[in-house]
Protein backbone atom coordinates (compact mmCIF):
# COMPACT_ATOMS: atom_id res chain seq x y z
CA UNK A 1 0.00 0.00 0.00
CA UNK A 2 1.60 3.27 -0.89
CA UNK A 3 1.64 5.63 1.78
CA UNK A 4 -0.61 9.03 1.71
CA UNK A 5 1.92 11.44 1.19
CA UNK A 6 4.43 12.77 -1.31
CA UNK A 7 7.43 11.90 0.70
CA UNK A 8 8.84 9.92 3.95
CA UNK A 9 11.58 11.34 6.11
CA UNK A 10 12.13 10.15 9.64
CA UNK A 11 15.04 12.28 9.81
CA UNK A 12 13.46 14.87 7.91
CA UNK A 13 16.58 15.94 6.01
CA UNK A 14 16.73 13.15 3.32
CA UNK A 15 13.63 12.78 1.43
CA UNK A 16 12.30 9.31 -0.25
CA UNK A 17 9.21 9.74 -2.40
CA UNK A 18 6.44 7.67 -2.72
CA UNK A 19 4.99 6.14 -5.89
CA UNK A 20 2.65 9.41 -5.85
CA UNK A 21 5.67 11.48 -6.20
CA UNK A 22 6.70 9.65 -9.41
CA UNK A 23 6.71 10.91 -12.58
CA UNK A 24 4.57 9.54 -15.98
CA UNK A 25 7.61 9.43 -18.48
CA UNK A 26 10.81 7.79 -16.12
CA UNK A 27 10.18 5.16 -13.17
CA UNK A 28 13.53 7.22 -11.83
CA UNK A 29 12.65 10.73 -11.70
CA UNK A 30 9.87 12.82 -9.87
CA UNK A 31 7.22 14.78 -10.83
CA UNK A 32 8.44 18.79 -10.21
CA UNK A 33 5.72 19.81 -8.00
CA UNK A 34 5.63 18.20 -4.62
CA UNK A 35 9.09 19.09 -4.63
CA UNK A 36 9.19 22.78 -5.20
CA UNK A 37 6.74 22.44 -1.95
CA UNK A 38 9.91 20.77 -0.20
CA UNK A 39 11.83 23.64 -0.85
CA UNK A 40 8.68 25.98 0.47
CA UNK A 41 8.82 24.69 3.08
CA UNK A 42 12.73 25.47 3.45
CA UNK A 43 11.99 28.88 2.39
CA UNK A 44 9.16 29.23 4.94
CA UNK A 45 11.45 28.06 8.11
CA UNK A 46 13.84 30.80 7.00
CA UNK A 47 11.30 33.43 7.79
CA UNK A 48 8.60 32.66 9.70
CA UNK A 49 6.93 36.17 10.59
CA UNK A 50 6.75 37.22 6.78
CA UNK A 51 4.38 35.26 4.39
CA UNK A 52 6.43 33.57 1.35
CA UNK A 53 5.51 35.30 -1.68
CA UNK A 54 7.10 34.26 -4.51
CA UNK A 55 9.07 31.37 -5.73
CA UNK A 56 11.18 30.73 -8.57
CA UNK A 57 12.90 27.32 -9.36
CA UNK A 58 14.94 26.47 -11.91
CA UNK A 59 14.97 22.38 -13.24
CA UNK A 60 18.42 21.39 -13.62
CA UNK A 61 18.17 17.87 -13.68
CA UNK A 62 15.19 15.44 -13.65
CA UNK A 63 14.52 14.66 -9.50
CA UNK A 64 15.84 11.28 -8.47
CA UNK A 65 13.19 8.54 -7.67
CA UNK A 66 15.88 8.20 -5.44
CA UNK A 67 15.28 10.41 -2.81
CA UNK A 68 17.50 13.73 -2.16
CA UNK A 69 18.06 16.68 0.75
CA UNK A 70 16.93 19.98 0.85
CA UNK A 71 19.79 23.00 1.75
CA UNK A 72 18.25 26.43 2.07
CA UNK A 73 19.34 29.78 2.95
CA UNK A 74 18.75 33.99 3.68
CA UNK A 75 19.73 36.15 0.84
CA UNK A 76 18.61 38.92 2.83
CA UNK A 77 17.20 39.48 5.77
CA UNK A 78 14.55 42.69 5.93
CA UNK A 79 11.41 44.44 8.10
CA UNK A 80 8.90 44.28 4.75
CA UNK A 81 11.21 42.40 2.07
CA UNK A 82 13.15 38.78 2.76
CA UNK A 83 14.75 37.13 -0.31
CA UNK A 84 15.92 33.30 0.09
CA UNK A 85 17.71 31.15 -1.58
CA UNK A 86 16.87 26.72 -2.08
CA UNK A 87 18.82 23.77 -3.74
CA UNK A 88 17.59 20.36 -4.04
CA UNK A 89 20.71 18.16 -3.94
CA UNK A 90 20.84 14.14 -4.58
CA UNK A 91 22.87 11.38 -3.19
CA UNK A 92 26.25 12.29 -4.67
CA UNK A 93 26.07 16.03 -4.26
CA UNK A 94 24.66 17.58 -7.17
CA UNK A 95 22.28 19.85 -7.83
CA UNK A 96 18.87 19.20 -8.93
CA UNK A 97 17.03 22.44 -8.59
CA UNK A 98 17.74 26.11 -7.73
CA UNK A 99 15.35 28.50 -6.11
CA UNK A 100 14.63 31.75 -5.04
CA UNK A 101 12.14 33.10 -2.97
CA UNK A 102 10.63 36.26 -1.67
CA UNK A 103 8.99 36.86 1.65
CA UNK A 104 6.67 39.67 2.51
CA UNK A 105 5.89 41.30 5.85
CA UNK A 106 1.78 41.45 5.81
CA UNK A 107 -0.31 44.69 7.26
CA UNK A 108 -3.91 44.19 7.85
CA UNK A 109 -5.62 47.55 6.59
CA UNK A 110 -9.09 47.80 6.21
CA UNK A 111 -11.38 48.44 3.31
CA UNK A 112 -8.41 47.84 0.78
CA UNK A 113 -9.88 48.44 -2.89
CA UNK A 114 -9.83 44.53 -4.33
CA UNK A 115 -10.85 42.42 -7.05
CA UNK A 116 -13.06 39.20 -6.69
CA UNK A 117 -13.34 36.95 -9.56
CA UNK A 118 -16.21 33.80 -8.99
CA UNK A 119 -14.40 30.82 -10.27
CA UNK A 120 -16.97 28.69 -9.19
CA UNK A 121 -17.07 25.91 -6.14
CA UNK A 122 -15.56 22.05 -6.34
CA UNK A 123 -18.61 20.97 -5.47
CA UNK A 124 -20.31 21.66 -8.63
CA UNK A 125 -17.43 20.23 -10.42
CA UNK A 126 -17.57 16.94 -12.23
CA UNK A 127 -14.79 14.20 -11.49
CA UNK A 128 -12.52 13.03 -14.54
CA UNK A 129 -8.84 11.92 -15.57
CA UNK A 130 -5.68 13.92 -14.89
CA UNK A 131 -4.68 15.17 -18.27
CA UNK A 132 -2.22 12.74 -18.52
CA UNK A 133 -3.56 9.53 -18.33
CA UNK A 134 -0.95 6.69 -19.28
CA UNK A 135 2.74 6.29 -18.08
CA UNK A 136 5.49 5.35 -19.95
CA UNK A 137 6.75 2.43 -17.11
CA UNK A 138 3.17 1.48 -16.21
CA UNK A 139 4.06 1.88 -12.66
CA UNK A 140 1.86 3.86 -10.21
CA UNK A 141 2.51 7.48 -10.40
CA UNK A 142 1.52 11.11 -9.51
CA UNK A 143 -0.99 11.81 -12.32
CA UNK A 144 -2.37 8.31 -11.14
CA UNK A 145 -2.35 8.21 -7.68
CA UNK A 146 -1.32 11.26 -6.04
CA UNK A 147 -3.83 13.82 -7.40
CA UNK A 148 -7.84 13.84 -7.68
CA UNK A 149 -9.32 16.01 -10.33
CA UNK A 150 -12.66 17.43 -11.02
CA UNK A 151 -13.45 19.27 -14.20
CA UNK A 152 -16.06 22.65 -14.14
CA UNK A 153 -19.02 22.24 -17.12
CA UNK A 154 -17.37 22.95 -20.47
CA UNK A 155 -13.76 21.62 -19.38
CA UNK A 156 -12.70 18.14 -19.39
CA UNK A 157 -9.10 16.59 -19.96
CA UNK A 158 -8.19 17.14 -23.76
CA UNK A 159 -5.69 19.53 -24.95
CA UNK A 160 -6.84 23.07 -25.13
CA UNK A 161 -7.09 26.12 -22.29
CA UNK A 162 -8.63 24.53 -19.41
CA UNK A 163 -10.01 25.04 -15.93
CA UNK A 164 -9.56 22.16 -13.41
CA UNK A 165 -9.86 21.64 -9.51
CA UNK A 166 -7.52 19.70 -7.95
CA UNK A 167 -6.51 18.00 -4.47
CA UNK A 168 -3.49 16.26 -3.53
CA UNK A 169 -1.88 14.18 -0.79
CA UNK A 170 0.16 15.75 1.63
CA UNK A 171 4.05 16.25 1.16
CA UNK A 172 4.41 14.50 4.80
CA UNK A 173 2.29 12.16 6.56
CA UNK A 174 2.97 13.86 9.87
CA UNK A 175 3.01 17.81 9.05
CA UNK A 176 0.11 19.46 7.54
CA UNK A 177 1.61 21.54 5.22
CA UNK A 178 1.40 25.02 4.93
CA UNK A 179 -1.18 26.80 2.09
CA UNK A 180 2.08 27.61 0.01
CA UNK A 181 3.25 23.89 0.27
CA UNK A 182 -0.36 22.91 -0.83
CA UNK A 183 -0.18 24.23 -4.07
CA UNK A 184 2.64 23.54 -5.11
CA UNK A 185 1.82 20.70 -7.10
CA UNK A 186 -1.12 21.71 -8.84
CA UNK A 187 1.15 24.89 -9.55
CA UNK A 188 3.53 22.61 -12.01
CA UNK A 189 0.50 20.88 -13.61
CA UNK A 190 -0.14 23.86 -15.95
CA UNK A 191 1.67 22.72 -18.90
CA UNK A 192 -0.11 19.43 -18.86
CA UNK A 193 -3.99 21.04 -18.23
CA UNK A 194 -3.44 23.84 -20.87
CA UNK A 195 -1.56 21.53 -23.69
CA UNK A 196 -1.98 22.37 -27.00
CA UNK A 197 -1.36 18.59 -28.23
CA UNK A 198 -0.87 15.67 -26.75
CA UNK A 199 2.68 14.32 -25.89
CA UNK A 200 2.69 11.17 -28.46
CA UNK A 201 2.62 14.48 -31.10
CA UNK A 202 4.54 16.75 -29.06
CA UNK A 203 6.38 17.13 -25.82
CA UNK A 204 6.50 20.12 -23.48
CA UNK A 205 8.79 19.61 -20.64
CA UNK A 206 8.79 22.93 -18.33
CA UNK A 207 12.51 23.91 -17.10
CA UNK A 208 11.09 26.72 -14.74
CA UNK A 209 8.34 27.06 -12.44
CA UNK A 210 7.45 30.62 -11.12
CA UNK A 211 4.77 30.73 -8.50
CA UNK A 212 3.30 33.96 -7.06
CA UNK A 213 0.56 34.43 -4.78
CA UNK A 214 -1.11 37.45 -3.64
CA UNK A 215 -2.74 35.70 -0.79
CA UNK A 216 -3.10 32.21 1.00
CA UNK A 217 -5.41 29.34 -0.83
CA UNK A 218 -7.97 27.90 1.40
CA UNK A 219 -9.41 24.17 1.26
CA UNK A 220 -7.97 21.10 0.20
CA UNK A 221 -9.60 21.51 -3.40
CA UNK A 222 -7.24 24.20 -5.55
CA UNK A 223 -7.89 25.79 -9.24
CA UNK A 224 -5.99 26.07 -12.22
CA UNK A 225 -7.23 27.80 -15.38
CA UNK A 226 -4.61 26.94 -17.81
CA UNK A 227 -3.31 28.26 -21.46
CA UNK A 228 -0.68 26.95 -23.12
CA UNK A 229 1.25 29.69 -25.47
CA UNK A 230 3.42 27.44 -27.68
CA UNK A 231 5.71 29.29 -30.40
CA UNK A 232 7.46 26.96 -34.18
CA UNK A 233 10.49 28.31 -32.69
CA UNK A 234 9.97 25.31 -29.87
CA UNK A 235 9.35 27.69 -26.89
CA UNK A 236 6.54 28.05 -25.20
CA UNK A 237 4.83 29.61 -21.96
CA UNK A 238 2.15 27.93 -19.51
CA UNK A 239 0.41 30.56 -17.64
CA UNK A 240 -2.11 29.26 -15.15
CA UNK A 241 -4.21 31.76 -13.03
CA UNK A 242 -4.93 29.83 -9.22
CA UNK A 243 -7.90 30.08 -7.51
CA UNK A 244 -10.02 28.34 -3.99
CA UNK A 245 -13.63 28.46 -3.87
CA UNK A 246 -13.14 32.51 -2.79
CA UNK A 247 -11.48 33.64 -5.89
CA UNK A 248 -7.94 34.17 -7.45
CA UNK A 249 -5.17 33.44 -5.42
CA UNK A 250 -2.11 33.87 -7.52
CA UNK A 251 -0.28 32.63 -10.91
CA UNK A 252 2.12 30.25 -11.82
CA UNK A 253 4.20 30.31 -15.37
CA UNK A 254 6.51 27.59 -16.68
CA UNK A 255 8.78 28.09 -19.72
CA UNK A 256 8.63 25.15 -22.15
CA UNK A 257 10.62 23.09 -24.28
CA UNK A 258 8.94 22.00 -27.27
CA UNK A 259 9.68 19.36 -29.90
CA UNK A 260 7.61 17.45 -32.16
CA UNK A 261 7.58 13.78 -32.18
Amino acid sequence: MIPNCFFISPDKHWFKPTAHTRGPWDENACHAGPPTGLLARAMERLAPEQRLTRITVNLLRPVPFAGFSIEASSVRQGRTVTLSEASLIDGSGKVIITAAGMHLSTLEQSDMPTHHANMGLPESASEGPFPITGTLHGKPAFNGTGVVTRYPQGNDQHPGPTSAWLKTVPLLSDETPSAFQRICPLADCGNAFGRNAEPQDVTFMNTDLTLVLHRDPVGEWLGTESVGYWESSGIGLADARLFDASGVVGRAMQTLVLRKR
